[in-house]
């Protein structure tokens, strides 16, 4: 709640509006070149994981991307 609280203020002051469609963790193992995408947010409930992992299998395509809807 903390960064979308900072980053709709930072938008606001650009003349922009956003809106928190969900969340959730990410578990980052540099060394074995793995990001795992699981969970929710209690405040904001769960994020599309399958959207983060395409976004994130872009940015990182020599990773191995995962994502799961359990966990907290």
């Amino acid at each position: 709640a903390d960064i979308y609280e900072r980053t709709a203020q930072e938008l606001a002051q650009q003349g922009l509006d956003c809106e928190c469609l969900g969340g959730g963790r990410l578990s980052h193992r540099p060394e074995e070149r793995r990001i795992h995408v699981y969970g929710y947010s209690v405040g904001f409930g769960r994020a599309d994981h399958s959207v983060t992992m395409e976004k994130l299998k872009a940015e990182y395509p020599d990773y191995e991307v995962t994502w799961a809807d359990e966990g907290y």
